[in-house]
Formats: C-alpha cells, structure tokens, sequence
C-alpha cells in the first residue's frame, strides 16, 4: 500500500508539472537579456552628462569609439597599448588629475567613475578647443591638437580616422544649431591641414598650452540619453573608425 501511494504521488506530481509547462501562463517568466554594449551603460552615462553639462550622445559615440562599451578583451580589463583604460580609455595620468578634481574612486576601470572622469575630460577639452575640436584634442591629447592650431602641423592619421568615425553617427536634436546648417565641419582627410578650424578668438602665439577664449556654453543635456547620434550628415570625407 505504501509503494502504491508512493507511484501515485510521483504520478500527481508528473501531470502537475506538466500542466504548468502546458499553459504558458503558469510558467516564470524568461529574464529580460541585459543591454549591451554602450546602451548598457546609459544611466552612468546620463548622471555625467547632467553633472558636467554636457549632452550623453558626446559621452555614447567617444565610448562608442573607444571601448564599444566593453569593460574586458580577453578575459582581462581593457586597457590600450599606450596605457589607456576602461570604457572611456582614459590615460593614467588623466585618471589622476580628474579623480582629485571630481572626487572619484580609486580603480579607473570602474565603470562609473571611468566614464565620470571620461566626461570630465571632455568638458575640459570643450572649454579649451570648442565643439568639435574637443573629440581631437581627447584623442590625440591637447598638447598635439594645440599643436596642430597654432603650428599648422597634422595630426596622426588615428586621430583623424578617429574623428570620422564619430562623423557618421547619427544627427541628435541636443547638437548646436550651427551645426544643422549643411556646412563643412571636417577637412578632406588625405590633406595635410588641420582637422578643424581653431575655435573663434583662439590664441595662436604658437606655444601648445596657450589659453583660448572660452567657447559658447555647451548645448544643454537633453532629460534622458540620446545614444545614437552625434553629429548631423556633412558635407565631408569619413573613413572607417579605429
């Protein structure tokens, strides 16, 4: 009698899970797939575009280019061949400067206080070279881009490709309405000149640090993150990113 109950009970216990797998509305309900890539990290990134004035798609499309959002490349922390780090790439020296400045963490590859130090430095460079030099001027340094103003000189062919690579992002309403006016905003990219014009009322002394007007307020962060575009379309040469 005790075996009989025992099959009845595991039969019970068969058909009841079945039933559950037969009525789709009995059953849990799957996980929802977590972002990936750059979208993963848009509330960071919207609390950096709120805290350094700056619009999220500037912060989207330079991790976008830098990282595509990826905190690790095989198995170990990303990070460049020049030293670079975490999602924003930031260089080590930088990292420091910003963390005094901004009251950040100690681990630069943490994903919020690398792209807070990542905004920060592009709010630095906007300050410095205007929209859009500030995307050279973080990629090559603003000691090379400031450079390349005063002196003349090109920049290196990353820097330039880098550049074109946010180029072709897509346009976003947050971007200042001089830029929706169909004119050139890049150079061809096989020339020599430099990338950008300098911004109004630059210095031009030839020294690489020499101060510059401070440009327009940058254009307000529109409430929640437009990740997907940049710049409007051009009238200019683009070539593939880095």
């Amino acid at each position: 009698m005790g075996a009989l109950r025992s099959v009845l009970l595991a039969v019970a216990a068969a058909s009841a899970a079945g039933a559950a797998l037969a009525d789709p509305s009995s059953a849990p309900a799957p996980a929802l797939a977590a972002p990936l890539g750059v979208a993963r990290w848009s509330a960071f990134i919207a609390e950096a575009a709120q805290r350094f004035g700056i619009p999220p798609a500037w912060i989207a499309a330079v991790m976008r280019a830098e990282s595509a959002g990826l905190m690790e490349l095989n198995g170990h922390p990303i990070t460049s061949r020049a030293g670079a780090m975490g999602l924003m790439q930031v260089m080590p020296q930088t990292y420091a400067a910003m963390r005094a400045q901004h009251q950040l963490g100690p681990d630069p590859y943490d994903p919020h206080d690398n792209i807070l130090a990542g905004a920060a430095y592009l709010r630095a460079m906007y300050e410095r070279f205007g929209y859009p030099g500030l995307f050279a001027a973080y990629n090559a340094g603003p000691a090379r881009y400031g450079a390349s103003l005063d002196l003349g000189t090109p920049l290196p062919g990353e820097t330039r490709a880098y550049i074109a690579s946010l180029g072709q992002a897509r346009a976003t309403p947050a971007m200042p309405s001089a830029m929706r006016s169909g004119q050139r905003l890049f150079v061809a990219l096989g020339t020599n000149s430099s990338l950008f014009a300098a911004p109004s009322g630059a210095a031009s002394d030839g020294s690489e640090d020499a101060p510059r007007a401070p440009p327009k307020a940058p254009p307000a962060a529109p409430s929640s993150p437009e990740l997907g575009g940049l710049f409007i379309t051009l009238n200019a040469a683009s070539g593939p990113g880095r």
